[in-house]
């Protein structure tokens, strides 16, 4: 019968083996986005480099009421879908004129 201690093959495996899965959860944990109901929400940093404009155009294209957001306790958050409706808007606008 074979003794299994720290220094066995097998436990070394094991501990290497749930290193790596804990990275993989780690990376997950941090690339993940926040999700209610199935809708994703983006900051301003992310909107921003989604629609690949300033931080002060999304200001001011929320004062003109060009894009809809959501603000809570003075953060500032935005549904993928309506970009993805604001863009597909605009895109449709373009190819018709």
């Amino acid at each position: 019968m074979e003794l299994i201690n720290g220094n066995s093959e097998i436990i070394k495996d094991f501990f290497q083996s749930m290193e790596r899965m804990l990275e993989g959860i780690g990376k997950l944990v941090k690339e993940s986005k926040p999700h209610l109901n199935g809708e994703k929400f983006l900051s301003n940093q992310e909107a921003s480099k989604y629609l690949k404009v300033s931080i002060r155009t999304l200001q001011e294209w929320r004062d003109m009421g060009v894009i809809p957001y959501i603000q809570i306790k003075g953060k500032i958050i935005y549904r993928e879908s309506d970009i993805e409706r604001l863009l597909q808007t605009y895109y449709n606008k373009e190819r018709q004129e």
